[in-house]
């Protein structure tokens, strides 16, 4: 007896809080354009630090999309979760009431690096400035890496596998290859990405010792990967979320596939080994393309993990020609996020919203800030270049020493 089909997991929505979007065309406008957002920090109790320039999401009210008696138990990260979340769901024409009959079918994955900071900061002085008895019985959740996840379940009714992935930076990517899984042992939905809002005083100091984070006050000079001036990285807060849904069911719905979850693999190097994360990473993109049966050539634009410290990039640029072989000289490679900032978790996962939306218009999107490079690299700056995109690479890596590299394919592309 021949085994039955494999279950395979399509992305049927998208939702973006960003800090060049709030929405994935307002997100996409900016990204094709080139848009850099960066700028200096304006967030109250955080002027005065060192560190001057980030990635700020500044035209959002969460008030307007969420529920009073959500927001006041939840901190700034998973608001954005909740607000990307809905508009997910929204895009993949998943109401309240195709889940409500069937609760089990749905579930909730996401990744967060830096949790609730703003929330837990504000009930710690509570307690110092006032009593315990000024403390909300929220201080117990909102901080927590799995709040999102909770309170995404919770408000929308899904009873389903749930989860976080705690994986450094890389755990964006590693949140979808969950999500695949639990399409793959039989869920219909899941709800998956990572949202993050390290932007707050006490995160912010908590960043501070990260020698990969870039000093410099300039928000046009701050972050220039792969060029002679890579400093470090500059911090940014957002996020997206995906629908994620088994093909069949999607079918059945009659919605369209924006994208298939091909390929996924995740190694560890150490934490900053960032020479070490050369081997690491080129495993990853093996491993990611041999799950998705794609060969080094079909491999249309890679998403750069682009750190911005010099021997990360090298590590890097080394990666890809390790992996793709020759064809890593010549594939196109953008790192979009140099003009919104490195959001942590969320990092990776704004690249693949970038990356399904660049299969859909044919356009690989430049690399903001970015002109002298100094590797074997054809990346992509100055404006965006037209192409046909039908399978992208995203890569990732953690500050802790995680890698990790997802297969996309364009719609409901045949995979093996």
């Amino acid at each position: 007896m021949s085994a039955p089909p494999r279950r395979r997991a399509v992305v049927t929505g998208i939702g973006v809080i960003a800090p060049n979007g709030t929405s994935t065309e307002a997100f996409w406008k900016s990204t094709q354009e080139g848009v850099s957002v960066l700028d200096r920090v304006t967030r109250e109790g955080c002027t005065h630090l060192p560190l001057k320039v980030a990635g700020e999401v500044r035209s959002f009210d969460p008030s307007a999309v969420i529920e009073e008696r959500y927001i006041v138990q939840t901190d700034r990260f998973t608001h954005f979760a909740m607000a990307a979340a809905d508009a997910a769901l929204e895009d993949a024409r998943l109401g309240r009431a195709d889940t409500e009959g069937r609760p089990f079918s749905a579930g909730v994955v996401t990744a967060a690096g830096s949790g609730g900071g703003e929330f837990g900061q504000g009930e710690l002085q509570k307690l110092w400035g006032k009593g315990s008895r000024y403390v909300g019985p929220w201080q117990s959740i909102a901080w927590f890496y799995a709040a999102s996840t909770g309170q995404i379940s919770i408000r929308r009714g899904f009873k389903g596998p749930c989860s976080v992935v705690a994986a450094d930076e890389a755990g964006g990517l590693d949140a979808l290859a969950h999500a695949v899984r639990a399409v793959q042992r039989g869920t219909d939905v899941i709800v998956a990405g990572s949202t993050e809002a390290p932007l707050a005083p006490y995160s912010m100091v908590c960043q501070l010792g990260y020698r990969e984070l870039s000093p410099v006050d300039d928000p046009a000079r701050a972050y220039r990967p792969f060029t002679e001036a890579a400093c470090g990285f500059v911090p940014a807060e957002g996020g997206a979320m995906f629908t994620v849904e088994e093909l069949g069911a999607a079918r059945e719905r009659g919605v369209p596939v924006r994208a298939t979850l091909a390929g996924h693999a995740a190694t560890f190097t150490g934490a900053s080994c960032w020479e070490r994360s050369r081997e690491g990473l080129a495993e990853a993109i093996r491993g990611a393309l041999a799950e998705a049966g794609c060969a080094p050539e079909e491999v249309d634009v890679v998403f750069a993990d682009a750190l911005g410290v010099p021997e990360a990039d090298r590590a890097e640029a080394l990666a890809i020609g390790d992996a793709l072989g020759a064809h890593g000289r010549r594939v196109p490679v953008t790192a979009p996020k140099t003009g919104t900032g490195r959001a942590y978790c969320a990092a990776p996962v704004l690249d693949t919203v970038a990356a399904v939306l660049a299969m859909e218009h044919g356009l690989i999107p430049p690399t903001p800030n970015v002109f002298d490079i100094c590797h074997d690299l054809d990346l992509v700056t100055g404006r965006a270049r037209p192409a046909r995109v039908e399978t992208a690479l995203v890569l990732s890596r953690g500050l802790m020493g995680s890698n990790s590299a997802l297969v996309l394919r364009h719609g409901a592309a045949d995979v093996t």
